[in-house]
């Protein structure tokens, strides 16, 4: 939860810089509230770049707008250099306790669209619901291969409709599979410098709110004539690999222009229960796909472990899903399930994309790639200084690479704090990011890295197709597209960093809703990070709140270098990986964040005999004397 609070009298900066595809500048949503013979909006917290803080509205300039009600301001000041802003109300999104108008303001807070151009919609009804039988005859007449007799499934989450990839595999020779991975062919009906192509990099990638998706392309394509849906022909680039399942490398491979059939849309939940508990109708329900599944997860094994030895990163994290009735209202929170038949998948589309990445990469082609700089060595050590409290064993200086880190995190023998460590380490490693210039990817441990496996949703995918196009029909275009690659790669990234704000705040927003009506009730839960002011709890729902220290009997002292508190009269302990016992005790929809209270008593003492507290007593006393001998 973000507790960066707006205050009345903030430092002044120049303008809100301009944010999502809307690219809307100085402009803040937030509460109207009535004062003297106007207004004030007090913006939301994730407007703290700008930090505009309470914006005041003359009446005149209230255009009409009902106090109490969530508003979108205009500010008509934006350069002003004292400490009050004044705006103009723009648009009233409605009432505050409304699920529906809480996500609005996300959407405007984040510059989301909430509909399509009306070019692009013009466009799209010129498209087919499906590929026409003369399409394909036509399509593979120019050359694309004809793959609909192969066997082929999708295996995403139950509820997915934008379907990029699909699956086959047979074993040949030699301990050897031939791994096919399909992609959706979006960049067939995206053609360059359309209004849709043009909408689509504006966007440059699908937003998946708590209750909704805010597509990249019109559903009509994401949901329908791109999507691989089962039993319906469909337009793909096929990644095809030979993969040694002893040692999990690709030892050749092609890609080239398809056309499939999924014969059956799977979940990840369908699949893990097929491989973990086979019944005995499964073979008439699911024929060859049953040893199709066994072979993929055995592919997907060796292919973990290939990367596992090479050291890539595995980080622990959960994701909170939100279950919500018809009416958008949240009627539960929990850790996104996870089996490993999403590590299958995952374990593809890196195969995939390593391919792509390094084939294009050796051409010397123009490309967009997906790259995790080195850590910054200063911030890797200050990870190490917590990590050893928690029985790290080692160090990690210089040129660190990654296999060192991945061996370095298997030393930590406290498995409770592990999820916050990891959290810590990621805090100290670049953001993945797109750029036109090969860097590798450190937290894959891998020299080639680029994103081909969803058009659907992300247009760097999208971007590449183009490439990969043009070098499939024999055109040399590197000169056209050395200019452009750059520049699509700094919107990608930009455009990818916003919307998983975006997604973050629509997250806390159900959340918050979710507790509101619980404040009083206890929760068991694991404290995630600490800091000056108090420590962050995670519940097992994944709902986050924070403990501050001074709602706490005991004075709390935050030993930095150690990574936890210890109380100074009682010798109490608090560290992250820790479990406590929490009391809900505030929630603030308007800030989007939860306050939790505890109960000391069940808190371990530190292990160190002398405490902080006590220490800094005995320090004060010495430079007490030391002040009187010398005077």
């Amino acid at each position: 939860m973000d507790r960066n609070i707006m205050t009345t009298e903030p430092e002044c900066y120049a303008d809100v810089a301009p944010r999502g595809p809307e690219q809307t500048k100085n402009r803040v949503v937030g509460v109207l509230r009535e004062l003297g013979d106007g207004g004030v909006v007090k913006p939301d917290s994730s407007f703290r770049e700008g930090n505009f803080g309470i914006v005041r509205i003359a009446r005149k300039d209230l255009n009409g707008a009902p106090f109490d009600m969530v508003v979108v301001a205009e500010i008509i000041n934006p350069e002003h250099t004292g400490n009050e802003y004044r705006g103009r109300i723009i648009e009233v999104l409605g009432n505050p306790d409304s699920s529906d108008v809480k996500i609005e303001a996300v959407m405007r807070q984040f510059g989301l669209p909430s509909t399509f151009p009306e070019a692009v919609m013009k466009e799209v009804d010129g498209l087919p619901t499906d590929p026409t039988d003369d399409m394909i005859a036509s399509a593979i007449s120019a050359g694309r291969k004809d793959l609909r007799d192969l066997l082929t499934i999708t295996i995403d989450g139950e509820e997915a409709k934008d379907l990029d990839d699909a699956i086959s595999l047979e074993r040949i020779d030699n301990g050897h599979m031939k791994l096919y991975v399909h992609i959706a062919d979006v960049s067939n009906y995206v053609r360059e410098n359309t209004a849709l192509d043009n909408e689509a990099l504006r966007r440059a990638t699908s937003v998946y709110l708590a209750d909704r998706v805010i597509p990249m392309l019109p559903p009509k394509l994401s949901n329908g004539l791109c999507s691989l849906n089962p039993d319906k022909p469909r337009f793909t680039l096929t990644a095809e690999m030979v993969v040694d399942t002893e040692t999990g490398l690709t030892v050749s491979g092609d890609v080239y222009e398809s056309v499939i059939m999924s014969d059956r849309r799977m979940s990840y939940n369908e699949c893990f229960r097929i491989l973990t508990e086979p019944m005995p109708g499964d073979g008439i329900d699911y024929g060859d796909i049953i040893g199709m599944l066994e072979q993929m997860n055995t592919l997907a094994d060796s292919l973990r472990r290939m990367r596992e030895r090479r050291g890539a990163i595995n980080f622990e994290t959960k994701e909170t899903k939100v279950i919500m009735d018809e009416d958008g209202r949240p009627t539960e929170i929990m850790a996104y399930p996870i089996n490993f038949c999403h590590g299958i998948i995952e374990s593809f589309m890196i195969c995939a994309n390593e391919f792509i990445a390094e084939k294009f990469c050796k051409m010397n082609y123009p490309f967009v790639y997906r790259v995790h700089e080195d850590p910054d060595p200063i911030k890797i050590t200050r990870f190490t200084n917590v990590a050893k409290f928690y029985g790290a064993i080692g160090t990690l200086r210089g040129k660190i690479a990654p296999l060192d880190v991945a061996n370095y995190m298997m030393t930590i023998r406290d498995e409770d704090s592990r999820p916050a460590l990891d959290t810590l380490l990621l805090r100290s490693m670049a953001k993945a990011r797109y750029s036109s210039n090969n860097l590798g990817h450190f937290g894959l441990a891998s020299s080639f890295y680029c994103h081909f496996t969803s058009p659907i949703r992300r247009y760097p995918d999208l971007y590449i197709h183009r490439i990969i196009k043009t070098y499939l029909h024999g055109e040399d275009q590197r000169k056209h597209f050395l200019p452009l690659v750059e520049n699509v790669s700094a919107i990608s990234s930009d455009m990818e960093r916003n919307a998983v704000d975006a997604e973050r705040a629509s997250v806390d927003v159900k959340v918050c809703e979710f507790m509101k009506d619980k404040i009083g009730e206890s929760f068991d839960g694991i404290i995630t990070g600490i800091i000056d002011a108090g420590f962050f709890v995670m519940l097992d729902s994944t709902a986050e709140g924070f403990v501050a220290f001074r709602s706490m009997r005991d004075h709390y002292l935050f030993d930095e270098r150690r990574y936890r508190a210890v109380g100074a009269r009682s010798g109490n302990q608090l560290s992250i990986g820790q479990r406590v016992n929490v009391t809900l005790n505030l929630v603030d929809e308007d800030l989007r964040h939860i306050d939790f209270v505890m109960t000391e008593e069940e808190l371990p003492k530190a292990k160190n005999k002398e405490q902080p507290g006590r220490r800094k007593q005995k320090t004060m006393a010495r430079i007490r004397k030391k002040g009187r001998r010398r005077h």
